[in-house]
């Protein structure tokens, strides 16, 4: 039975644990933002030995490139981006420690096994509601990467950012379940 579950960043192995596919997930905390090219450059540095310019120890990647913010607003519409975009970069991210990513869309079998190896989870964010997801956001900073605008590494503060649970710790896949349920009945 799907759950409603509020988790506070920086999320732990037991956090992940608890979760499972289906269940609603509000994230509240500091959570990153990155989308492809921006995620090149992580790679690109951890190939070349240096530091990246955040520690994902624990942390949730938001797949999104936000628009402008309107004056009196700290960010644009937020909508999520199309996750497999991400999937050649990820499982290197899950392997420093990041704990969730926040997208739209499948995720690749490699990704889905790291997840299971290093105790990771994928949330669904909706596709079309970007203006709504942005009221979750409390606070938005550029920490690296400036120049690639709307695609720029972003520190976020969300409160009660609404997620659910595609994929677990454990392998499940809520996109994958839902084509099996539908094609019994």
């Amino acid at each position: 039975m799907p759950r409603t579950i509020t988790l506070v960043t920086p999320l732990t192995d037991q956090d992940v644990e608890a979760l499972e596919i289906g269940d609603t997930v509000l994230v509240n905390g500091v959570i990153y933002t990155a989308r492809d090219a921006a995620h090149k450059r992580l790679v690109d540095l951890l190939a070349a030995g240096q530091p990246l310019p955040v520690d994902l120890r624990g942390q949730i990647m938001f797949y999104v490139g936000p628009s402008p913010a309107r004056p009196g607003r700290v960010i644009g519409a937020a909508g999520p981006t199309t996750s497999y975009r991400m999937d050649p970069y990820a499982p290197q991210l899950l392997a420093l420690g990041l704990k969730a990513m926040i997208g739209k869309g499948k995720r690749a079998p490699e990704v889905i096994a790291a997840m299971q190896t290093y105790k990771a989870v994928y949330l669904g964010a909706i596709g079309g509601a970007g203006a709504l997801i942005s009221q979750a956001i409390q606070e938005a900073e550029i920490v690296a990467y400036e120049d690639l605008g709307p695609e720029a590494i972003r520190r976020l503060v969300v409160e009660n950012l609404p997620t659910i649970v595609i994929n677990d710790c454990r392998g499940n896949d809520l996109y994958e379940l839902g084509m099996q349920q539908y094609a019994q009945d």
